[in-house]
């Protein structure tokens, strides 16, 4: 019995040590994507504002792409649970889930969860040919013309790839329509600006300038509320609104570490992203890429994972319903 106490008394004394001498080195950030893009900007912000929480210790964005995101998400799940390799990952966390059928690691199991960082609402949108205006009149047009209109998207897995098969699921449409995948957002906009294909649904980082240049066509946001502070599309409904009831899809950002992570090392990273998430700076950092940042108990481990959990779900249900897998 003696052992045995003295055994734990190690364990926590060592545990103890392990957070007191954290962080011990710089903190790698890793982005399962190339550089340049939204989660990597998402990152490298948040890099900026925890620095100064955690001791002014030196965070390094490293970009680690491919596979859907994969490929990055399995190098934290393997690294040392330290504390000192941490990810940042949209919804793929919850979507890879259902997308791939042979993960190299478990979304809830190999990962501790630090807490959510934002929330990316998402646009429905229509090329300048399509004749509707409103989205009960672009309801119409499409039942309508259901097997003729055609959808892009910007790769298997992408945003606008789900949020477009969430819609369809949603819409219950008699007739499918024609998906269109794309290497990328910029060549799906540039055919939905030129009318080669007929919508498509992405984040706001994305289509905002497009639809304030009035390049295309935008009928409703994804999320469950109006963005009553979002200057330009505080006026347009919700899906829910519009009668696609419990419609809530956002591209969401959050933080992991490697399963195993010390407790006491996880509550030093989450007060310090509690503190970021405060930050006048990358608020303002977070609007101007069209991001909310988040405020509820999501920012909690305990919320962040229950939320996640719930995606994975919700995401799986549609994605096997479609049949439509990376592997």
């Amino acid at each position: 019995m003696k052992k045995i106490l003295a055994l734990a008394l190690t364990a926590a004394v060592s545990a103890g040590a392990f957070a007191q001498g954290f962080p011990s080195k710089p903190i790698t950030i890793v982005v399962p994507f190339a550089a340049g893009g939204p989660t990597d900007t998402v990152a490298r912000q948040l890099a900026e504002a925890m620095r100064k929480p955690l001791g002014d210790v030196a965070i390094v964005v490293e970009n680690a792409a491919g596979a859907g995101g994969t490929i990055g998400a399995n190098k934290v799940a393997r690294a040392t649970p330290d504390g000192h390799t941490l990810l940042v990952w949209h919804i793929g966390m919850a979507a890879t889930a259902g997308l791939y059928r042979k993960l190299p690691y478990k979304p809830l199991e190999d990962f501790e969860y630090a807490g959510m960082i934002n929330d990316v609402p998402m646009t429905l949108l229509g090329s300048p040919k399509i004749p509707a205006n409103t989205y009960r009149d672009f309801e119409a047009y499409i039942r309508a013309n259901g097997g003729k209109v055609n959808l892009a998207h910007a790769g298997l897995g992408s945003a606008s790839h789900l949020c477009g098969l969430m819609w369809q699921s949603a819409m219950k449409l008699d007739k499918s329509l024609t998906a269109i995948a794309y290497r990328g957002t910029a060549p799906a906009m540039n055919d939905l600006i030129g009318g080669q294909v007929d919508l498509m649904c992405d984040q706001t980082t994305n289509t905002t300038s497009q639809i304030e240049a009035g390049r295309v066509k935008a009928y409703a946001v994804t999320t469950a509320k109006r963005l009553d502070d979002h200057k330009l599309l505080k006026d347009y409904p919700t899906l829910q609104e519009m009668g696609l009831r419990g419609f809530d899809l956002t591209i969401w950002h959050g933080l992991y570490a490697p399963k195993g992570t010390p407790a006491d090392v996880m509550k030093k990273v989450n007060d310090a992203l509690r503190v970021a998430l405060k930050d006048p700076k990358f608020i303002q950092g977070q609007q101007s890429l069209g991001a909310v940042v988040v405020t509820d108990n999501r920012v909690s481990p305990e919320g962040h994972k229950a939320f996640v959990s719930d995606q994975i779900t919700k995401l799986k249900t549609v994605i096997d319903a479609a049949g439509q897998y990376a592997d």
